[in-house]
């Protein structure tokens, strides 16, 4: 049987030469260029057909310069990249600028701030709240990347911008190894509650297991949060390189076809790639 193809919505692709990335000499293991040929070797193989860049916090300064790289790379014949998920600092004034600037690029479906980087009350702020609010005019979705403690500040911040759409990365961020089950699990079933949230990425959780962490050891996590949001808000993500800090590409889509493997067909095709396509205006594969 063929597996069924792949839309991956969480892509990082690295290049010190061309781009500066603050946080990546602290990251020993990631601190390398990871070019898009690489990944489109191991995704091919592995049924992922298309891929949305997801930005990768560069230097505040570079964000416009990153946008253009990867636009130039998705605009390359047979690129696997479909779309761009740009970066942005809706703490600052002049957001409105950004946006215009982000969406001269046909192939922005959307925008991220790492908002564990930075301080609680960052996310939080009246102006981060209403600069976020302006998202809803282009419907462009927000990602929350946020840790599991932070939770009920991605919740105040969901309920701030009602007319926005946002997507959860990453599960919300569990402790896996750690066994941080109570107020994860907790706080996953309260977001998903929010209407506006229209997906949670099935995506990061191998870096935040244990080294030998199995299909079985993630299902509880991954179900967890399938069963919070449905099978029409699930999207997933390779969230490559960092995976590979987890076992890699080829392992994460091998484990996630063995969690959701019980699922009915229209669940996995909802999970693999109609889901994106909705929220972020791709044709379906």
């Amino acid at each position: 049987m063929t597996p069924e193809s792949i839309t991956d919505t969480h892509l990082h692709i690295i290049d010190r030469a061309r781009l500066d990335y603050p946080w990546l000499p602290g990251v020993p293991a990631l601190n390398a260029d990871w070019s898009v040929e690489s990944y489109t070797d191991t995704a091919r193989k592995v049924g992922i057909k298309r891929a949305l860049h997801m930005e990768v916090d560069v230097a505040e300064n570079r964000i416009g310069d990153e946008t253009a790289h990867i636009d130039t790379l998705a605009a390359r014949d047979g690129s696997i990249i479909a779309g761009i998920i740009a970066a942005c600092r809706p703490e600052h004034d002049g957001f409105a600028a950004e946006i215009d600037c982000a969406v001269a690029h046909t192939r922005v479906v959307g925008f991220r701030r790492v908002l564990h980087v930075v301080p609680d009350g960052v996310s939080q702020s009246e102006i981060l709240r209403a600069n976020i609010r302006r998202l809803a005019a282009p419907d462009l979705p927000f990602d929350i990347c946020m840790t599991a403690r932070q939770l009920p500040l991605a919740i105040a911040l969901v309920d701030a911008a009602p007319a926005v759409r946002f997507v959860l990365d990453h599960c919300g961020v569990p402790d896996i190894a750690g066994g941080g089950w109570d107020g994860w699990a907790r706080d996953i079933a309260e977001l998903a509650k929010r209407p506006n949230v229209v997906a949670a990425k099935i995506s990061g959780i191998p870096a935040y297991a244990a080294a030998d962490w199995s299909a079985e050891t993630l299902a509880r996590w991954a179900g967890h949060v399938a069963g919070a949001f449905g099978s029409d808000r699930l999207v997933w993500g390779g969230d490559w390189p960092v995976c590979t800090l987890g076992g890699g590409l080829a392992c994460w889509v091998g484990a996630t076809r063995a969690i959701f493997g019980g699922c009915s067909a229209d669940e996995r095709a909802a999970l693999y790639d109609k889901n994106a396509a909705r929220i972020w205006g791709l044709a379906p594969l």
